[in-house]
């Protein structure tokens, strides 16, 4: 009799492509899931770091169009608002995006597109250049805006509701970081290289920007179960909590990127005597960005323990209170206390863009429960739940981006109208003061029809 010897078992060949994707089982979680959704949460924030950091490079580029680029404060300001209004246009379709194509792919063409802008910039940036020119090239920029949308919706597919709090603020904080990242490099050719060569600073993220699009292509997975869910973001239109949220997040997010654009600017023009050279502005500019985007993760572990609606309600409160204190200093001239002020309203958007996004992932949750409840299955409930929540994130963040634009809007009618900034700081707290009685009203209030556990 001829034996039979089988032939060494060869290893599974490493797919890109994961259709078995349980986070919420335990056993599944512990044994691969976690590991995996690691390592897809940390390219992700090196490629949505690098998006930001692309996004907010005109906020920086700004401290080097002196006298003889013929630009007006006005026009300055509509420099920083173009990239923020395309950015926060794209967002929308790169949410969509990652249920077409998949998030590893797309994570891998986004990278790659942002070479665009930051070529371009590198080109077109000396005395001499048109205006028009100029505001081409920064709408250009806005592509890197996009990024947050789809790189948030991608993740908050990976993790358990359980840790959603901490991967997605880790994810938007390590993202955020990017607008402080290319202030400090700014910072740093000002120093060195002097205002005279702003090109430099564009330059420096070309070689990033390879390696973070290398990194998703060999690092990263797509989710086949998001690939096949292409009409969430069509029907979570319909929801009225889709639009609570996102206007919640123009609060948070919108100040947040509406501000780091805007406060260079608004320091060498309200300030002038103080900051009468870009380098000196540049000292202070990334110090907001940077403490409210390395908060962003206490926001949502604040949210994963008391919940994302009472962290958010005190929240708007205390960024009201920092909206008044920015007023008065503005009103007796005061630097100290007026970058006391807005390093506080840095911090508490950070606070709040953690507690609003993980409200997102909750309010289905919620849903679902009731679902249940219903005679739904638990699995399609939960199913449901999912898809939910990563269409959210994707429009919230397009819609909450356009507050970047209104804050650039408010400053530059403010000093058009009145020469300082004032009306914009009344504006702001006004705003907050809206955004905590709608957290309250729909999210707190005692009522039977209220969602619990958001």
């Amino acid at each position: 009799m001829t034996t039979v010897v089988d032939p060494k078992p060869q290893p599974p060949v490493r797919t890109r492509d994961i259709e078995d994707w349980r986070p919420e089982d335990n056993a599944f979680w512990e044994e691969a899931g976690a590991k995996i959704a690691r390592r897809n949460l940390v390219f992700s924030v090196i490629s949505e770091h690098i998006g930001f950091s692309v996004w907010s490079l005109w906020s920086v580029m700004l401290l080097f169009l002196g006298p003889e680029y013929g630009i007006d404060p006005a026009g300055k300001f509509t420099l920083a608002a173009v990239p923020a209004a395309v950015g926060a246009a794209l967002r929308l379709p790169y949410t969509f995006a990652i249920a077409t194509f998949g998030g590893r792919n797309w994570t891998v063409f986004s990278a790659g597109l942002l070479l665009v802008p930051t070529i371009l910039a590198a080109i077109v940036l000396e005395p001499g250049v048109s205006y028009s020119t100029l505001l081409l090239v920064a709408c250009v920029a806005g592509v890197g805006g996009g990024n947050f949308a789809s790189s948030m919706a991608n993740i908050n597919a990976f993790y358990p509701q359980r840790l959603k709090g901490w991967a997605l603020g880790i994810n938007a904080g390590g993202g955020n970081l990017g607008v402080p990242a290319v202030q400090l490099l700014g910072l740093l050719v000002l120093a060195t290289a002097g205002a005279a060569n702003p090109r430099l600073l564009p330059l420096i993220y070309i070689p990033l920007i390879v390696l973070a699009a290398l990194g998703a292509a060999f690092k990263m997975d797509n989710l086949t179960a998001m690939r096949n869910d292409k009409r969430a973001m069509r029907d979570i239109c319909k929801e009225p909590h889709t639009w609570i949220i996102s206007g919640l997040y123009i609060g948070t997010f919108g100040s947040f990127i509406g501000f780091s654009f805007a406060f260079g600017m608004v320091l060498q023009i309200q300030f002038s005597d103080q900051f009468d050279t870009p380098l000196k502005a540049a000292y202070l500019t990334f110090i907001g960005p940077l403490l409210g985007s390395l908060i962003r993760p206490v926001g949502g572990w604040l949210a994963d323990r008391y919940g994302g609606a009472k962290v958010t309600l005190w929240n708007f409160a205390g960024m009201a209170g920092g909206a008044l204190v920015v007023l008065v200093a503005s009103l007796q001239k005061s630097l100290p206390l007026y970058i006391a002020g807005f390093v506080s309203l840095f911090v508490l958007t950070g606070i709040g863009n953690g507690s609003v996004y993980k409200m997102i992932p909750a309010i289905f949750r919620a849903k679902a429960k009731i679902s249940v409840g219903g005679g739904i299955d638990e699995n399609e409930a939960e199913k449901r739940s999912r898809r939910g929540a990563s269409a959210l994130i994707g429009i919230a963040g397009c819609v909450g981006a356009f507050g970047g634009v209104l804050v650039n809007i408010a400053f530059r009618q403010s000093f058009l109208s009145t020469g300082n900034a004032n009306t914009a700081y009344l504006i702001f707290c006004l705003a907050y003061v809206l955004c905590f009685a709608v957290t309250w009203a729909v999210y707190l209030r005692p009522s039977p029809r209220r969602l619990a556990g958001v």
